[in-house]
């Protein structure tokens, strides 16, 4: 279904363009033994996909220091990122397309530039988004309008002429508050994990490639 004038899409990063399911689990399991020498119930870490990662950390570590459990997370996770992440199927060839089309497209991530910029560095990536918008560049994060507004503000286009794809409900909340229309992917552990997450977004795609039906 073809949306009318489309002119910008917004991605999330993870577990959207690039599978970090395996870095992220492996983060919080290192994270958890080392502060309470045992692991945590995956199905309360994927609730917590899509969110900035100090918020998560007090909620499920209130008793610990944050800057310890950041600290532990992010040693680990910088330490092996680069080689537990991939691209998801057609990706590459998705953002190809879009940018023969003349469609600009943004990157909006609750992610830290570093790592952020490790994959598509990874993946050589670069020259297809006009702008990486990630947790150090805005005040407020997902649901939070403010990521989607900020890259909109960069890319000069308006909300009704641009489209968000994700797979958590930050991301379909940060793209409803910010006026966005919302695209959820099904093939992320975060989307399946979350229950009626499709009844809030306006448009679910199985495939990256079926992303090209709304531009």
């Amino acid at each position: 279904m073809k949306t009318n004038n489309i002119k910008a899409v917004l991605f999330d990063f993870d577990g959207t363009i690039m599978d970090t399911n395996e870095v992220i689990i492996n983060s919080w399991q290192h994270t958890f033994r080392s502060l309470t020498g045992k692991e945590a119930d995956v199905n309360m870490l994927l609730g917590t996909f899509g969110e900035p990662l100090e918020i998560s950390i007090d909620k499920m570590l209130p008793e610990f220091s944050r800057d310890d459990a950041m600290r532990i997370y992010r040693e680990y996770q910088y330490c092996n990122f680069k080689g537990l992440i991939s691209l998801f199927p057609g990706v590459v060839e998705v953002l190809r397309e879009l940018k023969e089309k003349g469609i600009k497209t943004a990157i909006v991530t609750s992610r830290l530039r570093r790592t952020t910029m490790e994959g598509i560095e990874k993946f050589d990536l670069h020259d297809f988004f006009d702008t990486v918008v990630t947790m150090e560049d805005t005040k407020k994060h997902k649901p939070d309008a403010e990521p989607a507004f900020e890259a909109l503000r960069r890319l000069d286009i308006e909300a009704e002429r641009a489209i968000m794809v994700g797979d958590s409900k930050f991301d379909i909340m940060c793209a409803r508050n910010a006026g966005v229309k919302s695209v959820l992917v099904d093939w992320s552990v975060a989307a399946q994990a979350e229950s009626g997450i499709e009844n809030k977004a306006d448009f679910k795609i199985r495939s990256l490639k079926e992303l090209l039906d709304f531009v």
